[in-house]
């Protein structure tokens, strides 16, 4: 087999099968929900409800999510810087909830990472469109799909390299690069948005509406609902009292 076809692997080449989520910052909390929601009956006399113990009114925030009023759990924002493959991020990117700035590759050279699957990620599809199920895939199906996809981005990035180093531009040469190229970017939501991300990007039982996500931004979803879980609790809480649909 010849060169092209058979690179040698670049010593910067990094191959990862997970994602990362941080808080960046957050101005979110139960109470945020509270003092929205008064307003309609208390006027003025709702910025009591600020510094108020949230636990008191949980109630409150069950009402509003079974009932689906919504527009309090809009005065909430959290931001999340994340790291994952970019075709995790085309999927992000269809939920026009959120504010998105992403890593460039017009401005920046691009790192070699790319994503590979744990030996857990499931491979065989089964079912029809919109009600299928994934199973576990053979060792010799991971074994193939690994290494076809190892001697992929191998000779992706060899050629992302040659490019450059033939002074041709980074926005012309990235467009070798594969879609599991690991990317970063800043997503900022709001709690009521957040939650409509978890309902359609996760798989739970209980949920009253089914979700079949990808597994890999379902990854970066289930590290969003930990935050969210950790600074919201009652609104989580009702959350998933409410079947996991979004008010």
């Amino acid at each position: 087999m010849s060169e092209s076809n058979n690179p040698t692997q670049h010593p910067d080449i990094v191959f990862r099968d997970d994602v990362t989520v941080e808080l960046v910052k957050a101005s979110a909390n139960d109470a945020d929900v509270i003092w929205a929601a008064r307003v309609s009956t208390a006027g003025e006399n709702s910025l009591d409800e600020i510094n108020a113990d949230p636990s008191r009114s949980a109630g409150l925030i069950n009402y509003l999510a079974r009932e689906r009023h919504g527009s309090p759990f809009e005065h909430t924002s959290m931001t999340f810087f994340v790291s994952a493959p970019i075709f995790v991020f085309r999927e992000f990117m269809r939920h026009r909830i959120a504010s998105y700035n992403e890593e460039s590759g017009r401005y920046r050279e691009l790192s070699p990472v790319f994503y590979v699957p744990n030996k857990d990620r499931k491979l065989v599809q089964t079912g029809k469109t919109g009600h299928y199920v994934f199973v576990d895939g053979t060792p010799e199906q991971y074994e193939v799909s690994v290494a076809a996809m190892k001697e992929t981005y191998t000779l992706a990035y060899a050629n992302y390299k040659k490019m450059l180093d033939a002074g041709i531009a980074r926005e012309v040469a990235r467009a070798v690069l594969p879609v599991a190229l690991y990317s970063s970017m800043y997503v900022t939501m709001n709690a009521r948005a957040l939650m409509n991300f978890l309902s359609l990007r996760t798989s739970r039982e209980g949920s009253h509406f089914p979700s079949y996500p990808q597994r890999e931004i379902e990854m970066v979803a289930e590290k969003m609902e930990e935050h969210f879980a950790r600074l919201m609790p009652l609104t989580y809480a009702a959350f998933e009292k409410s079947g996991r649909v979004a008010p």
